[in-house]
């Protein structure tokens, strides 16, 4: 009777255990979930320069992520993200889907594909042009060349609304590949393409002739982000508006005489004024201050001119104001 009673306490025990296991495994598996839907989910390109370039303003913003390229997605190590690596052309219906919260793409891809989509920030890399270009040999006269003309594109919206506005009908052929070889054998008489450099142009003996739109990357918003991830998109915002405002100044140090300090705080006025500390050298200071890098090198040459000496330029790497 009492070996009865003894195993059966042990099934109890053993019995017991087995569910508090269950019920800790259920716990934990709901934690993780939430602890996933706290995550925002970004889309970005598969691969190419906008990919490189997405991941590094990801990654000066101190978002981490592991085995990018290997997979279709990855988590951030160290903030509440999820990166989906897809195709370019596919990004825009996912943002409306609500499959993806955010998206860095090219402005080109919206102008084409989403122009429903909001833009929450210019990121100001991957710049480029959509552009009209006809073969070398075409002595282009206007807009009005396009007249009835066939034009290889992978941009039609782009094309049909720029035609459009200058009163132009032309036939266009829709390209998904490729475009720079339509001309050359026969299928088009022109070609509407992104240019960057204007080198695969040249290669196919093709000319730019009209600028149709300047475009760049930007951080693109689905309409149906709840709140929860827009808050977190905020903190995300944060961090890249401080990365970009880094990368448009320089932090300028340098030892001015004491009577020219005025003048130079005149030419150098920093966020509110630049910082001046004496130096060991009687009548000399140091001046500490940012210059906005597209001004930079006029303010070097204007500060050489009133008296600056020893001036140091460092890059900043974030802006917090």
């Amino acid at each position: 009777m009492f070996k009865t009673l003894n195993k059966s306490r042990t099934r109890l025990s053993n019995s017991n255990g087995f569910c508090f296991s269950i019920e800790l495994l259920m716990l934990k598996s709901k934690n993780q979930k939430i602890k996933m839907s706290k995550r925002i989910r970004i889309a970005v390109q598969k691969s190419g320069r906008l990919n490189e370039d997405s991941l590094k303003i990801l990654k000066d913003c101190g978002v981490s992520i592991d085995n990018g390229r290997d997979q279709l997605k990855a988590s951030a190590r160290d903030f509440p993200l999820e990166v989906f690596y897809l195709r370019n052309g596919d990004i825009p219906q996912y943002l409306r889907d609500g499959v993806v919260d955010i998206a860095i793409v090219g402005e080109n891809l919206l102008i084409e594909k989403g122009t429903d989509l909001a833009i929450a920030q210019k990121l100001g890399f991957s710049k480029c042009k959509v552009s009209l270009a006809v073969p070398k040999s075409v002595k282009y006269t206007g807009i009005e060349y396009f007249e009835g003309k066939k034009i290889a594109t992978s941009y039609p919206n782009t094309v049909n609304n720029f035609l459009e506005s200058k009163g132009i009908k032309a036939d266009l052929h829709i390209i998904s590949g490729s475009v720079e070889i339509a001309p050359n054998i026969g299928l088009a008489d022109a070609i509407c393409d992104i240019v960057s450099s204007g080198s695969t142009l040249f290669k196919n003996n093709l000319k730019e002739v009209e600028t149709m739109l300047t475009s760049e990357a930007v951080l693109a918003v689905s309409p149906i982000i709840d709140d929860e991830r827009r808050e977190i998109l905020n903190k995300l915002l944060f961090r890249i508006q401080a990365v970009l405002k880094g990368r448009d100044f320089k932090y300028v140090l340098l030892n001015a005489p004491n009577d020219k300090i005025l003048k130079i705080i005149d030419i150098l006025p920093g966020m509110k004024s630049p910082t001046v500390l004496p130096l060991a050298e009687e009548g000399w200071s140091s001046v500490h201050s940012v210059v906005n890098k597209n001004e930079f090198w006029d303010i070097i040459d204007e500060l050489k001119a009133n008296g600056a000496q020893g001036i140091l330029v460092s890059s900043i790497e974030k802006m917090v104001l």
